[in-house]
């Protein structure tokens, strides 16, 4: 870790050399997610509900995955930009390092822009839950951080399993787009409201539903049953990352070199 916070310390400093630049590039993320936003508010709008849900349990949803989206993508951009570590052969001098390739790959990249996004994410966080009638605990706060923090897991590890792929194709990166920006598009809805094969696969092959759906349900009071399991939900859909590390250290065992 104190490897990882020195990459961290030394990008920082790095982007704020430029700082309107930076400031600019945030005030943008802030706004790239609105659009989807405004679109989401005029659907409501329009028709009201969509099965059973109003706009503020949908915003609560939009802001939860939004939230570990851009989390995700300040401090694992390093796995989404991997090709170009291997284009460059530049993964070469990774493994040669006395350091975890998981670490430094990490600590490749980040995107402190993304604050911007985040930050959208928080206010809309924050507008909805002064809006909907929740009768708070703490199990159903510490449940809702659960939320966020394996999202960031499920995210990390797709962005993961996409670097893997460099390994073998340098092209494969927009097959893991479906799941990393699309998967982020769909999982702003409750799951409910699609057919039931697709809900099924991102609940137990990747499993959104674990940080979406089925935990939100409980925090809204829409279903019953034992408090703790709901809580704990979150926590069994961040066990996504441990198959997707274990594939990620295959592909490095399986590494041969640029050649260069």
């Amino acid at each position: 870790m104190g490897l990882y916070l020195k990459y961290l310390l030394i990008h920082l400093k790095s982007q704020m050399q430029y700082r309107t630049s930076f400031w600019l590039l945030s005030i943008g993320q802030f706004f790239i997610p609105f659009s989807v936003f405004a679109g989401l508010y005029f659907l409501f709008e329009r028709f009201g509900q969509i099965k059973g849900w109003d706009f503020f349990e949908v915003a609560l949803c939009f802001a939860v995955i939004h939230m570990a989206f851009s989390l995700s993508e300040c401090f694992a951009r390093g796995f989404d930009s991997f090709s170009a570590l291997v284009i460059k052969g530049d993964f070469d001098r990774v493994l040669v390092r006395p350091r975890s390739t998981f670490v430094q790959v990490l600590g490749s990249k980040f995107e402190f822009t993304r604050v911007g996004r985040m930050l959208q994410s928080v206010f809309v966080l924050i507008w909805a839950l002064c809006s909907l009638p929740i009768e708070w605990s703490l199990i159903k706060v510490i449940t809702l951080l659960l939320m966020i923090t394996s999202g960031v897991f499920i995210f990390t590890g797709i962005y993961m399993l996409a670097a893997t792929m460099c390994f073998w194709t340098v092209q494969g990166l927009e097959v893991a787009n479906i799941f990393t920006d699309g998967g982020r598009e769909m999982a702003q809805y409750p799951l409910n409201i699609y057919h039931k094969w697709v809900a099924r696969f991102f609940t137990y092959v990747i499993p959104f539903g674990t940080v979406n759906y089925i935990p939100l349900q409980f925090i809204l009071g829409k279903t019953n049953g034992n408090e703790w399991i709901y809580m704990l939900i979150p926590i069994i859909g961040s066990l996504f990352f441990l198959p997707c590390f274990l594939v990620w250290q295959f592909g490095v065992r399986h590494y041969r070199s640029t050649g260069s």
